[in-house]
């Protein structure tokens, strides 16, 4: 864990740099960006240099907050309500999903499978390429165009109204549902009983991915705030759109490939329980093969 405190440290040190020395001229957007990608780099060289491209892992919760609370910082203008609930609810987000990552993390010697998997069927490219772009830099743009909506809502003019409501309740209701879901799998996987099942009772009954889906609507959520603070902003609805496009064409896929692979019975599983938007009634039957563990 110091090494991976100690890499992040450097990596938003690197990001100061870039944001003290950019040309006035610069919008906090871009200067975010340029930091933003900057701050990648490096934690891409220290995940080269430790053989861990899990180093990179914690990134995608721990850096929206820092650019959240600078955007404010420099906003100029904005009503302190939303931007006290925006910032506030990004925070806890975040807290709460770099806690998750922390639980599961037991060294440096652990790296995500789906990275040993494509280190194994790159081909003739080569992994340096691979981790950069497909592990690192590609999260990093996703992560970043969904942070372009935060922008609006924290600097947007309009006072706080009805909108921003809904914005709160959604993004809220998103957090909660991906704290519930983490927490009744880590429960789920620490009973012996259960090995040998998979996970089909509370959110996990409605929807075989609730995490993801949890996460997908806290950017709907942000996309709502800035929405509301300023409404020409409407375009930056591509942000959460990202979202759904990652989660359902690779994330969600990658994993039911593996669980499909893997344990028998799943094939039913999916059958019953739909990937994310969750049916009212859940599966008819307790399934009996080994549960499918998610992973941000």
């Amino acid at each position: 864990m110091v090494v991976v405190l100690g890499a992040y440290l450097l990596a938003f040190g690197a990001a100061w740099v870039v944001i003290v020395v950019s040309p006035p001229s610069w919008h906090p957007l871009l200067a975010a960006f340029v930091a933003d990608v900057v701050a990648t780099l490096v934690v891409f060289a220290l995940s080269m240099a430790f053989d861990n491209a899990s180093l990179y892992d914690p990134y995608w919760s721990v850096a929206p907050p820092v650019v959240a609370a600078w955007w404010v910082a420099v906003a100029g203008s904005g009503d302190t309500v939303r931007q006290v609930l925006v910032v506030g609810l990004i925070s806890v987000w975040a807290v709460r999903l770099t806690g998750n990552w922390a639980y599961g993390w037991t060294g440096l010697h652990k790296v995500d499978w789906r990275y040993d998997q494509l280190r194994v069927t790159r081909g003739r490219v080569p992994w340096w390429v691979v981790n950069l772009g497909g592990i690192q830099l590609m999260p990093t743009v996703v992560v970043y165009i969904g942070l372009l909506s935060v922008w609006p809502a924290l600097a947007g003019s309009r006072p706080f109204g009805l909108l921003d409501v809904v914005a709160t309740l959604v993004t809220a209701g998103a957090i909660a549902l991906e704290a519930v879901a983490d927490l009744q799998l880590h429960r789920f996987a620490a009973a012996a009983a259960n090995r040998g099942r998979i996970l089909a009772t509370g959110v996990w009954r409605r929807t075989r991915h609730p995490n993801y889906l949890g996460e997908i609507a806290l950017w709907w959520g942000l996309w709502l705030f800035g929405l509301a603070a300023a409404p020409s902003w409407w375009w930056t609805g591509v942000g959460p759109l990202a979202m759904v496009v990652l989660f359902k064409t690779a994330s969600i896929p990658l994993m039911d490939r593996r669980s499909l692979e893997r344990r028998s019975g799943y094939a039913d599983h999916m059958r019953e329980v739909p990937a994310l938007l969750p049916r009212l009634r859940g599966p008819h039957r307790q399934l009996t093969a080994p549960n499918a563990t998610e992973h941000h």
